[in-house]
């Protein structure tokens, strides 16, 4: 199942809005024989791209998927014909498919006559490449990471705006990783006026990356002519609403965006709700004074204070990521 995993984590931000799947296939005797991941939409799906490089090696074979295989005819046949016709005779399940539509795989190919297991390294699966995806079908709405930068007592900026660099080339390359990933980055007219941003996901040496997210402006303001995002492949919504935002973003097929800035826009994600991850790279260093990470998140009082499960905790470089998600309840 890692091995599937790893092979959905190489095409992560590359098959939206189909899911980022990886397929391993096994021969009888145990031996891997086929591995594949999801197409870019409309393309072959995991299962039939393993299937394929696996050739009659998988007659009574087994299937290891990180997804739960559709049983429903989309752009392409079902995954479940696929491995029934190819004479697997066993298929484990990380995820079981929460979409209504593509649901059922598990029963078809039970009804088949072939062994299905469900649950194999379930958490692990459902917080990779998966977790956007699976986010988007349960909520009907993107899943939105929160990318910060700030000093450890909070500071985005000095007093006089300068802000580059609060943290090490080791977390902002790491960011750019991410970046290359998602779907969207979203910004606000502020940052956009005040950093020139390019909002592009770059390779250490500057060089663009192969595969780059729909840029974003949200606010009234005009975008200055002439700068970075001044052009035509720039997205720009004159909008306050985050949800009005990932409406937007969901008519464009985008299911995992990545909000970068500034801290008003932040705080009304976060006062709306919209805020599903927090990645905050702190950097071990103290301004005192100087622009806040985030503006106005909705709470008036300590008793509405927005408590964070945080899931880890490392360092990057020099700095100290906290990946954290809002506490339920």
């Amino acid at each position: 199942m890692r091995r599937a995993l790893a092979a959905s984590v190489a095409v992560h931000g590359a098959t939206s809005p189909n899911p980022p799947v990886g397929a391993v296939i096994l021969d009888a005797a145990g031996e891997v024989v086929g591995v594949g991941a999801t197409a870019p939409a409309g393309g072959p799906h995991a299962e039939v791209v393993a299937l394929r490089e696996a050739g009659e090696r998988s007659r009574g074979g087994t299937a290891v998927v990180t997804l739960e295989p559709c049983a429903h005819h989309g752009r392409t046949p079902p995954c479940t014909d696929a491995l029934v016709g190819a004479g697997i005779a066993a298929v484990h399940v990380a995820v079981a498919d929460p979409n209504p539509l593509a649901a059922g795989g598990a029963e078809a190919l039970r009804g088949a006559g072939v062994e299905v297991g469900l649950g194999t390294l379930a958490d692990e699966v459902a917080a990779g490449p998966l977790r956007a995806w699976l986010h988007a079908v349960r909520t009907g709405r993107p899943h939105v990471t929160w990318k910060l930068a700030a000093t450890l007592d909070g500071r985005s900026a000095a007093a006089d705006g300068t802000s580059r660099w609060i943290t090490g080339p080791e977390a902002r390359a790491e960011v750019h990783e991410f970046r290359s990933h998602v779907d969207a980055i979203v910004v606000g007219t502020g940052t956009a006026r005040a950093d020139d941003p390019a909002l592009s996901a770059r390779y250490p040496d500057g060089t663009d990356r192969e595969r780059q997210p729909l840029r974003v402006v949200v606010g009234h303001s005009d975008i200055r002519p002439g700068s970075r995002l001044d052009a035509p492949d720039v997205l720009h919504l004159r909008t306050h609403s985050p949800d009005d935002v990932l409406k937007a973003l969901t008519d464009r097929g985008a299911v995992d965006v990545l909000l970068e800035g500034g801290p008003r826009l932040a705080g009304a994600f976060l006062a709306a709700n919209r805020v599903d991850r927090v990645l905050a790279y702190l950097a071990p260093a103290l301004l005192g004074a100087g622009p806040a990470a985030l503006a106005d998140a909705g709470v008036g009082t300590i008793a509405g204070i927005r408590r964070l499960q945080v899931d880890a905790v490392r360092t990057v470089g020099g700095d100290v990521l906290v990946d954290a998600r809002p506490a339920a309840g």
